[in-house]
């Protein structure tokens, strides 16, 4: 049973929706980015001394200005200041360091707290103004003193100018060294030291941009083996390639494509398979897909097809013809695994959010909403009725209301505590009974 640990809850305008979340490797930090290109980190706070045992909330730890709004003169084009992905890196010392990009520029940045302030300069007063040399008769040497805690963030790297289309994925290397990042045509690989340059690892860009059949949608590394990566297509392929055949990994190792039933065919096929996340699970040894209508498990060790198939929302297969006109069926969902790979979960409309167990085989739909945003309100099973007979709390098709869309979902890694993006709120649950989701 999940309940409510935390909920930022915020007035509607367009700068202020989520549009990434991300936790780092403990879980003790979330980040979000928003449309205004802004980033704000969350911490979870210790145990209180009232509730021993229960996990601390998550509070607003810092918010810092990512990025802002660009004109390139060149293009005439506008470059949105929305933050597309954050990522972070493993944790080396104290601080903390966090990738995050818009359409066209990566930043790193570093994240540290201060808790101490030097005093007693000889040549500089408390103000930090120059003192006059002539009033300086001894010399003393500077000592640190306590402050309150100030958290610091300050940009580290900018890498800039090597994408020609917008970036949709960016990912961090198992070697803590590199990091790649993807647009619509190519996949380029960076060191983190250097910003001048990044080499070229894919590129399906072709001579005639008339003959272009198909777009990367999103790439991940693998967890634990520093030469594979994985990336999508708009076409539902998925594509495992490992550096260490090429410099340039135009031919994959491996091509997971699972062949289309004629009797489905349809004018929105192509639109519905194309994929639009793609994540390993913790093991390596998974991938998890979300297209449109569904979330597919696909093992490593099987291209031909998937090994699981979960149905999303089936019921909206006799409304695409409608989603095509309000542009909902190019919506981009992001799916998560949970810490031992055993329950995956995905959003869905109507602020509604889905987990899939894999041992059990069942399946939940919950709702984040302001209504369950009272402190630890309980959230309770909702169920779509497709037709015939109606139960109380059930919600009728045409009732979904596809505005609200839950798109960025993030688990922690080691708990069952998930963080909700519903358009400009952050819902955070937890497990109210520690074991698994039911």
């Amino acid at each position: 049973m999940l309940e409510l640990l935390a909920a930022h809850l915020m007035a509607v305008s367009d700068s202020d929706i989520i549009s990434t979340v991300e936790f780092n490797q403990t879980g003790e930090l979330l980040a979000t980015g928003d449309k205004g290109g802004r980033v704000v980190i969350f911490q979870r706070e210790t145990e209180s001394k009232n509730e021993p045992y229960c996990p601390g909330e998550y509070n607003v730890y810092s918010t810092f200005q990512s990025h802002e709004p660009e004109f390139d003169y060149l293009k005439s084009l506008e470059i949105e200041e929305k933050i597309n992905k954050i990522r972070w890196l493993p944790q080396q010392n104290a601080a903390h360091f966090l990738l995050s990009t818009n359409d066209k520029t990566i930043k790193l940045w570093k994240v540290s707290e201060r808790d101490k302030r030097p005093e007693g300069y000889n040549l500089k007063d408390e103000e930090g103004r120059l003192k006059d040399l002539s009033t300086v008769t001894s010399l003393q040497v500077p000592v640190l003193k306590p402050m309150d805690l100030m958290v610091e963030v300050s940009p580290r790297r900018v890498f800039a100018n090597a994408h020609t289309y917008h970036v949709n994925s960016i990912s961090v290397n198992s070697d803590c060294e590199t990091y790649m990042s993807a647009d619509d045509l190519r996949i380029n690989l960076w060191h983190l030291g250097i910003t001048d340059r990044s080499f070229n690892i894919v590129d399906i860009k072709p001579a005639n941009m008339e003959e272009l059949t198909e777009v990367i949608t999103a790439a991940e590394f693998h967890p634990h083996h520093c030469n594979l990566f994985v990336y999508s297509s708009s076409k539902g392929t998925l594509r495992l390639c490992d550096m260490r055949a090429s410099a340039l990994c135009d031919k994959h190792s491996k091509l997971f494509e699972e062949p289309e039933d004629p009797s489905n065919r349809s004018f929105f096929s192509e639109i519905i398979s194309s994929v639009s996340d793609v994540k390993f699970s913790h093991s390596g040894r998974y991938l998890l897909t979300r297209d449109y209508l569904t979330a597919k498990v696909w093992d490593l060790n099987m291209e031909n097809k998937p090994i699981e198939t979960y149905q999303v929302h089936d019921y909206l297969r006799s409304k695409l013809c409608s989603l095509y006109e309000n542009d909902c069926i190019f919506d981009k969902f992001e799916c998560a695994w949970n810490g031992t790979d055993s329950v995956i979960m995905t959003g869905a409309y109507n602020n509604f959010f889905r987990m899939f167990d894999r041992n059990t085989k069942r399946d939940v739909t919950l709702e984040a909403s302001r209504e369950s945003s009272k402190p630890r309100a309980v959230l309770k099973p909702r169920r779509v009725c497709v037709g015939g007979k109606r139960r109380k709390d059930d919600i009728a098709v045409d009732s979904l209301d596809y505005t609200k869309k839950i798109l960025h979902t993030a688990w922690h890694p080691a708990e069952n505590i998930i963080a909700i993006a519903a358009t400009n709120n952050l819902y955070i649950f937890q497990d109210k009974v520690n074991s698994e989701m039911h």
